[in-house]
């Protein structure tokens, strides 16, 4: 007799544009000690990763698509705990599918009123419920690491962008003479930043204790008055971010604040390539950083349930090797 199809839960949503597909149930379960959400995304990368290219892999995501599963936290006052992946690997932390969350849970009745934390794998943010679609996230500290740092990319000739740290690591560049940042030019733009990856990596350029740059930030001038700047983000995966890209706007909050450009109780309202935008304000850190709070409109889009049938040869998913 074969075994029975498996269900997983979930519930998708999209934040100014970008999806994020959320595991409410289905998990495999995980024996011992109550995790840590590092401990759970290390369990699922090296027992189950099975269940990220299930999840957000061809047939049924693809390859922009965020994934995120929530675990019981461990801190009393957290909420809930959340691991983020994507189509290639996990994620340290991502804030547009941190909102994404935010309104799955406000769909599940499990959102109370004021300051809601949650654990992820680069500390606790905190959330508050939506109003009319727009989720309030208070990251993790960022901060700026190294600024006009020097690359030679071929074909591009030496480009100089900032390596900070806003939940993942990223080279942040302003898009000067290069490509603008256009939606008509998003070819162009991830040949680019494909290249200034590949141009960090050849390098040894690297964020702090060797973290790996696995996002390239490019920036300019925005489409209209709706903004201060707008960027083209690429994540690990070759794919670009839909939205505004919020660990990519808390560093992009740490440079400006760390070249006086932008002060606690001052607003910056970053549009992403579709020209949707993140409201933005930042803390001071007694350690030096700063801590970002970002605003942004998510929408639940669905709840579905994934089929993983044993007999189906793409039943986690259509993979490749990267």
């Amino acid at each position: 007799m074969s075994e029975s199809p498996q269900t997983i839960r979930v519930i998708d949503s999209h934040t100014a544009g970008e999806s994020t597909r959320v595991v409410v149930d289905g998990l495999p379960e995980f024996t011992g000690m109550l995790a840590t959400a590092i401990e759970w995304r290390d369990f699922l990368q090296s027992k189950h990763d099975w269940l990220r290219t299930a999840v957000v892999s061809e047939p049924r995501g693809h390859e922009a698509m965020v994934g995120a599963v929530l675990v019981e936290p461990t801190q009393p006052d957290c909420l809930a705990g959340v691991v983020f992946f994507n189509n290639v690997g996990y994620l340290h932390g991502c804030l547009h599918g941190t909102i994404g969350v935010a309104v799955t849970l406000a769909h599940l009745g499990r959102l109370s009123e004021g300051d809601n934390k949650i654990e992820t794998p680069t500390g606790i943010v905190t959330v508050r419920p939506p109003v009319e679609g727009w989720v309030t996230v208070q990251n993790v500290r960022s901060f700026r690491y190294a600024a006009a740092v020097p690359v030679e990319v071929e074909g591009w000739g030496t480009v100089h962008g900032d390596v900070a740290w806003g939940g993942n690591w990223f080279f942040l560049i302003d898009a000067g003479g290069t490509v603008a940042v256009d939606f008509a030019n998003l070819d162009q733009l991830t040949d680019f930043t494909c290249a200034v990856r590949e141009a960090l990596e050849a390098n040894g350029i690297t964020g702090e204790d060797d973290g790996e740059i696995d996002h390239i930030e490019i920036f300019g001038p925005p489409a209209n008055d709706d903004a201060d700047s707008k960027n083209f983000v690429l994540c690990p995966g070759r794919e670009y971010d839909r939205s505004p890209c919020g660990t990519g706007t808390s560093a992009k909050l740490a440079c400006l604040h760390a070249d006086g450009k932008l002060q606690p109780g001052q607003t910056w309202r970053q549009a992403g390539i579709l020209d949707t935008v993140f409201e933005c304000t930042l803390e001071k850190t007694p350690e030096g950083g700063i801590l970002p709070t970002i605003k942004g409109r998510a929408f639940v889009t669905g709840i579905s349930e994934l089929i993983v049938h044993p007999d189906d040869p793409f039943r986690h998913g259509i993979h490749h090797a990267r």
